[in-house]
């Protein structure tokens, strides 16, 4: 039986057959049910309660009324409003020639609101350097918002002041990757910013030392996966180079050592065991390193692990 009244489903506090103020609205099927008498007091309503329309749970995770969330990236954290470059309304249609002037001279207010001091303007380049540093070199979002985080804490502590914003910038980024465990070398970072190698090391030191960033040191295993991948190497041949380093660090083999020159010494041991061989000058520019560090780090590896390799 449903019963239909001409009270709105909202207005609606009780059971108008046994009383009972235990109703149920059932979204699914747009009814409100009695749970006391099992009575449909109304159908076919429209929700307007607090359900996002999703599709799957990972939809529904993500609901939100908010708009886009904040995020360090932006000098603003992307709280202020943009006016688009498209002389379209809000409902697709073309804006009229009387109007774009007006339009235009928003447009130029808005940027120039946008930055208020200084600091913002610090900001919005060093923020807008960081992320064509990470683009360029295909790190992940998190990493840009660790290195805009970072940076955030050096504007607050004032450090930035006697050293250029590309060589912070730069820096930040590569303590990011540090933290994020996906490890760069200072060779990758520099070539793709506008600073030099030692610069950037010299800032990021500054940088750890000031703002106590907790780094530790890169291991060799880190870099093992990008090597591999950028000389075209397999599955098999990363694996057998993750056991070698395994082994070396079992005989403290890597302390004091770099962990790129290591790294790139267990690769090249690896392929030759694998049949996939590389050569020594393929693994030094890969690495960012000379052609002597691997040899010198190749030597040490099959003396002290008794690696026997016919080359």
């Amino acid at each position: 039986m449903v019963r239909r009244t001409k009270e709105k489903v909202e207005e609606v506090t009780k059971c108008p057959e046994c009383g009972s103020t235990r109703l149920t609205r059932d979204y699914d099927r747009a009814e409100l049910i009695c749970e006391n008498c099992g009575l449909v007091i109304d159908e076919a309503f429209i929700d307007e309660g607090p359900e996002w329309r999703a599709f799957d749970s990972e939809q529904r995770e993500k609901r939100a009324r908010t708009g886009a969330p904040t995020t360090p990236t932006i000098h603003d954290k992307g709280l202020s409003t943009e006016i688009g470059w498209k002389n379209k309304d809000s409902y697709g249609k073309s804006i009229p020639t009387r109007s774009r002037a007006q339009l235009y001279r928003l447009r130029k207010w808005q940027r120039r609101i946008r930055i208020s001091d200084a600091t913002e303007r610090n900001l919005a380049f060093a923020l807008s350097e960081l992320d064509r540093l990470a683009s360029g070199m295909g790190l992940p979002r998190d990493i840009r918002e660790n290195a805009a985080m970072i940076y955030r804490k050096g504007v607050e502590k004032n450090l930035i002041r006697g050293r250029s914003i590309e060589s912070v910038a730069a820096a930040a980024l590569y303590a990011a990757c540090r933290q994020c465990g996906v490890p760069r070398t200072l060779d990758e970072i520099a070539g793709a910013s506008k600073v030099n190698r030692k610069e950037v090391g010299r800032t990021y030191r500054f940088l750890a030392r000031e703002l106590k960033l907790q780094l530790m040191p890169a291991s060799p295993a880190d870099y093992i996966p990008k090597f591999a991948s950028d000389l075209k190497l397999s599955g098999r041949v990363e694996s057998r180079a993750q056991e070698i380093l395994k082994q070396a660090v079992d005989n403290e083999l890597t302390s004091g050592r770099g962990p790129t020159g290591v790294a790139a010494a267990a690769l090249y041991i690896a392929s030759i065991q694998s049949g996939e061989r590389r050569t020594q000058r393929e693994a030094s520019e890969v690495a960012g390193i000379t052609e002597v560090t691997i040899r010198n780090r190749y030597k040490e590896l099959i003396e002290k692990l008794g690696i026997n390799l016919r080359v």
